[in-house]
């Protein structure tokens, strides 16, 4: 009983939404699969990225309030594999470096 009253009483997590439309931006080459606000994460579907051929998938955390790198998990694949973390690591500044603009273009610092 323990366990299920925790999670009828779990809070949403609290996501920023500059890294969330950030996120949605950038992988916009891909299909959406899921998509919960509420819990931070979307996944999307196999896409290729303009001028690529490798089919990509990912899915992405979003797992707390603050534009900062903590703030933000990315995991992909491709058909053969997961994608090693340096390219992980550039889609997470990508999404990050756009968040950051969307922010400025509101007239926040």
């Amino acid at each position: 009983m323990g366990r299920l009253n925790r999670e009828a009483t779990r809070e949403p997590v609290k996501v920023n939404r500059y890294i969330w439309q950030a996120a949605l931006d950038v992988l916009d080459f891909m299909p959406i699969e899921t998509i919960d606000p509420f819990s931070g994460v979307i996944v999307k579907g196999f896409g290729v990225p303009p001028g690529g051929k490798i089919h990509y998938r990912a899915t992405i955390y979003v797992i707390d309030p603050a534009l900062e790198a903590r703030s933000l998990r990315v995991s992909m694949q491709t058909k053969s594999g997961p994608v090693n973390s340096a390219t992980m690591k550039e889609i997470e500044n990508a999404i990050l470096s756009r968040a950051r603009q969307m922010r400025k273009a509101d007239g926040l610092s």
